[in-house]
């Protein structure tokens, strides 16, 4: 019997996709080198010192399972948050919270409103759970907060998905939007507010914790992946009522942390002196992204991410010939996936030398267009 026959329905018609072509296989696909690893939204700058300290300390008893309840991280988290221990869940990055959520809610045919272009992860388990994507187009290349809910209550929509700044324009909306947008939502339906990049926002941007921390139906998802340098690691954290918090145990991999990445988070968390210093220092390399694009003729778009866009003022081939004739020079970077962005390139935050070889190729590139 063939094996796609022992399948559910479901699964026999999606096509086996990976949302993100990694640098990895572009190295195998095009026989390139990539010299300069900006553009997967990694901080480049690494984690702090004493991270991998821990890190090395924790790798001689990594033949043990980790604490299936992460007591030790959920413990430090809410400390650091000012929650309690049972508003935190804790899961393999926000990748794999998205999948569970999207798993608590959401039967085949559901309706789910995202923004068209927004990250890809979250629509690749929405279509792997059957549900139904509603997309709103950004407006001003930021995510349409009013179209959204609209979105939401015309299709009675379970769950809404919206991140905060937003990947992968890197645009954002003040806390106060943000809340008035989660208070006026119906009851019924769930929103995933993914706070991946809150920590390199500006001040204002981020609802303080307490401000949703008692509504049930909002579950904010952050990660340390991002600021705190740490992608490799897989740690991600969700925070909510304890009610929907808990949910998270009915379905979780119990074993799916690892002690490394435990180890490595709490010792960031203890670090935020650190963390200050990386936030520095992406603030300044946007800065250097965006006077690069601007010597070349190219507009970057504010950001309040690890990344910056960068508008290429043409159409999506112009801009696909950018990315791939820097990637000619080790110089990996990305674009958004769907054509209403597709005018953009997107280029992540990095050490000096990264953006010495950037700023190097692109007007070479440039020129041979």
């Amino acid at each position: 019997m063939p094996a796609f026959l022992r399948f559910t329905p479901l699964i026999s018609a999606l096509p086996a996709t990976v949302p993100f072509v990694g640098p990895e296989a572009i190295e195998r696909n095009r026989g390139l080198m990539v010299k300069a690893r900006i553009g997967a939204n990694e901080n480049g700058f690494g984690p702090a010192p004493s991270v991998i300290e821990a890190i090395g300390a924790a790798a001689a008893s990594t033949w043990k399972y980790a604490d299936p309840e992460n007591f030790e991280l959920k413990q430090a988290l809410a400390a650091h948050l000012g929650c309690q221990v049972n508003n935190v869940a804790v899961g393999e990055g926000i990748d794999s919270l998205l999948g569970l959520i999207v798993r608590m809610v959401i039967e085949p045919g559901m309706p789910v409103v995202t923004s068209f272009g927004a990250y890809p992860t979250f629509n690749f388990h929405v279509a792997g759970h059957g549900g139904r994507l509603v997309t709103v187009p950004y407006v001003d290349d930021r995510e349409h907060l009013d179209g959204l809910m609209e979105a939401v209550r015309r299709e009675n929509a379970p769950l809404v998905y919206f991140a905060n700044p937003d990947n992968p324009m890197g645009s954002w909306w003040d806390a106060d939007s943000i809340v008035a947008f989660a208070k006026a939502l119906p009851e019924t339906c769930l929103m995933i507010l993914d706070e991946a990049y809150c920590e390199t926002g500006p001040a204002g941007a981020t609802p303080d914790i307490a401000a949703l921390i008692d509504r049930p139906n909002i579950i904010r998802t952050r990660t340390f992946s991002k600021a705190y340098g740490m992608a490799g690691s897989r740690v991600g954290y969700a925070i909510s009522t304890p009610g929907t918090a808990q949910a998270f145990d009915k379905i979780r991999n119990h074993f799916g942390m690892n002690r490394i990445g435990i180890a490595s988070a709490l010792a960031a968390l203890k670090d935020q002196a650190y963390l200050g210093q990386v936030i520095g220092q992406i603030k300044a390399s946007r800065d250097r992204i965006s006077a690069i694009a601007e010597t070349n003729g190219l507009k970057p778009l504010a950001s309040a991410t690890n990344f910056v866009a960068i508008d290429c003022g043409r159409d999506g081939a112009y801009a696909r010939s950018i990315v791939d004739g820097l990637m000619e020079h080790g110089v990996f970077i990305r674009m958004p996936g769907v054509a209403q962005l597709n005018r953009c390139i997107r280029v992540s935050t990095g050490p000096e030398s990264d953006m010495a070889l950037f700023e190097e190729a692109l007007p070479t590139v440039l020129k041979s267009l």
